[in-house]
């Protein structure tokens, strides 16, 4: 288990979110799809304030899945460009609130002038260190597994590892997460209960709470509230307590 990992009966020390119910709640106010998820961007801002208070050192967020090129070209391109300002807009503020930002993902298929903010936006806040954020963009379980695999799979053509030594830590350490402790908590707001595809190795004894609210509603008392929650859980990873 990594240093930072929580088994006791405490309050969080990784969150995991997925952040669902943007464009529903567009919808209900008669607004474009676009307009929730810039009310879903002001909500991240007000969450990753709120961790601190709650002993929450990381936060991953579900931005971007790699199935969400199937929206709409408007929706997609729409999105990008939020994710563009968000960074221009957010990075000094980041830096000064002490929030360090990783992406995790696979950038291939994202435009230059993006992954360029996200490289300068990583090495401005290097040095941050009372919030971990980690934004997942162009991230899906299955696909970081496979790219891990790939990697893993030339080191032992290469002759740098041997397969005799190929386990589950060591495929760990070629995932988009290697640094940062497995989550705690996954939350999914919106009132869907699956877990789309996101970090599917990390949370294999992940506690996982579904709730109602659209993203653009989760406020950090609701947050306060599901924390809470979790305090009240007993985890066992696999094994029985006495």
């Amino acid at each position: 288990m990594p240093e930072d990992q929580n088994d006791s009966k405490t309050g969080p020390n990784h969150v995991a979110i997925i952040m669902d119910g943007n464009g529903r709640w567009a919808q209900q106010r008669g607004r474009p799809r676009l307009f929730g998820h810039h009310a879903g961007a002001r909500r991240v801002r007000e969450i990753v304030a709120a961790c601190p208070d709650q002993g929450v050192k990381y936060l991953t967020i579900f931005a971007f899945s790699t199935e969400n090129w199937k929206r709409t070209q408007s929706e997609v391109s729409g999105l990008m460009t939020l994710f563009r300002k968000y960074i221009e807009n957010e990075a000094k503020a980041l830096l000064k609130n002490g929030v360090r930002v990783r992406f995790i993902g696979d950038r291939i298929r994202l435009d230059d002038k993006l992954v360029s903010l996200m490289d300068e936006l990583e090495l401005l806040t290097a040095d941050s260190d009372l919030v971990h954020l980690t934004v997942a963009i162009n991230y899906g379980g299955r696909d970081e597994v496979t790219r891990a695999a790939q990697r893993l799979a030339h080191e032992v053509e290469q002759g740098r590892l041997s397969y005799k030594d190929v386990d589950a830590e060591t495929l760990s350490g070629f995932l988009d997460t290697h640094v940062l402790p497995d989550p705690d908590l996954v939350i999914r707001t919106s009132g869907e209960a699956r877990i789309s595809n996101f970090l599917l190795w990390q949370s294999a004894y992940a506690e996982y709470e579904f709730i109602d609210t659209l993203w653009p509603d989760f406020t950090a008392k609701e947050f306060a509230n599901v924390l809470a929650n979790y305090g009240n859980r007993e985890r066992r990873f696999g094994g029985v307590n006495a």
